[in-house]
């Protein structure tokens, strides 16, 4: 049964979680087993759930509670259930955003990269891509266009953050994904592991997106620069391909989360 819990002081260290700490103060970067993140949404938090999240408290419209709620409600035990008035609540910023539910979950332990990549045939790495929007639409795109797995370096926005969870629509819960160790050769270790490795940039080098080498790989890892400088050249210089989408009307690139769209969709299929 819920254990529903109705707010009378939104002072309450127990919804701090919600409403005062950080991005960085979820994450917990110290004791990383006591990490937290939040979902927002029935549909989002359904996806967390079906992939194995654990909840741990959650803020609810109090009017739907017997309603669109009741049947997260029903698979989350007896967590605190927090619940107020529409006019209470939307005193946390954005709560109208949420459709009436948020959830407190752990942060579970990240897999190692071979366990993300084991199985996978096409794998899309995120370099310093540090705009949660656009990690999140990543994650979307990934998801729906037949990727396999996301791996991501140290400096990415998190995928676990508010905004890029809110922005998959839940899809990061249906995509393996990990963050790469750091300072290592993640293109010799992918290589290592059986795929070739493709850069997605501009260069005097490089081939169509629909070059039939890189289209005809068995396993294929599609490299992803940061907003703006796009890749390393030491990277574009360690990967087997240099890919380019064809731009016209002298558009020079597209931002990296609508090129992902492009690479996944003519890469992955």
């Amino acid at each position: 049964m819920p254990n529903i819990i109705e707010i009378t002081d939104f002072s309450t260290p127990e919804l701090d979680v919600y409403a005062r700490l950080t991005e960085v103060q979820l994450l917990n970067r110290e004791h990383p087993e006591q990490g937290l993140f939040i979902a927002e949404s029935p549909k989002v938090i359904e996806r967390a759930l079906d992939a194995g999240y654990i909840p741990v408290s959650i803020l609810v419209e109090k009017k739907h509670i017997d309603g669109q709620a009741a049947p997260i409600l029903d698979r989350c035990g007896d967590i605190p259930v927090y619940t107020a008035q529409l006019d209470v609540l939307t005193q946390l910023t954005g709560f109208q955003l949420t459709r009436g539910l948020l959830c407190a979950m752990r942060r579970p332990a990240l897999p190692t990269v071979a366990e993300v990549c084991n199985g996978a045939r096409r794998v899309a790495v995120l370099e310093n891509v540090m705009n949660p929007t656009n990690v999140g639409a990543i994650f979307r795109s990934a998801a729906a266009l037949n990727m396999d797995a996301v791996l991501l370096t140290p400096a990415c926005s998190n995928p676990l953050y508010r905004r890029a969870i809110r922005v998959s629509m839940g899809t990061v819960f249906q995509i393996p994904w990990t963050f790469l160790p750091s300072g290592t050769d993640y293109c010799g270790e992918l290589k290592a592991l059986g795929f070739k490795t493709a850069a997605m940039a501009l260069t005097d080098n490089s081939v169509s997106i629909k070059d039939p080498a890189v289209c005809s790989e068995e396993k294929l890892a599609i490299i992803l620069g940061t907003e703006g400088d796009g890749l390393a050249d030491t990277t574009i210089a360690d990967c087997d391909y240099t890919v380019k989408i064809p731009m016209s009307h002298g558009v020079d690139s597209l931002n990296v989360a609508a090129a992902s769209a492009v690479a996944f969709w003519q890469l992955a299929n």
